[in-house]
């Protein structure tokens, strides 16, 4: 049985809440982002760990992540990451 590859939903806004310890970009705490790097983790923590985060979004917040995310399980790269290629190569 091969495994998926679950892409990490870091989206390249890496800032973190003081007040809730959630990143302003993917809502993840730091256990999550510990969770995500461990090699132990299974994709269906991943797969769960992804609707929690959403959960934690809301409005444009949550649009604006889906966007970035899948734009990031398409291509490779954020929507953040785009723009800034897309800038210096103008």
């Amino acid at each position: 049985m091969s495994q998926q590859n679950i892409i990490s939903p870091c989206i390249s806004v890496c800032k973190t809440d003081p007040i809730s310890g959630f990143c302003y970009g993917c809502a993840r705490s730091s256990d999550d982002k510990k969770a995500w790097k461990d090699e132990n983790t299974t994709n269906e923590w991943k797969l769960k760990n992804i609707d929690l985060l959403r959960s934690r979004l809301s409005g444009w917040h949550l649009k604006a992540f889906d966007e970035s995310y899948k734009s990031k399980q398409e291509s490779g790269l954020s929507l953040i990451k785009k723009k800034l290629l897309e800038s210096r190569n103008n």
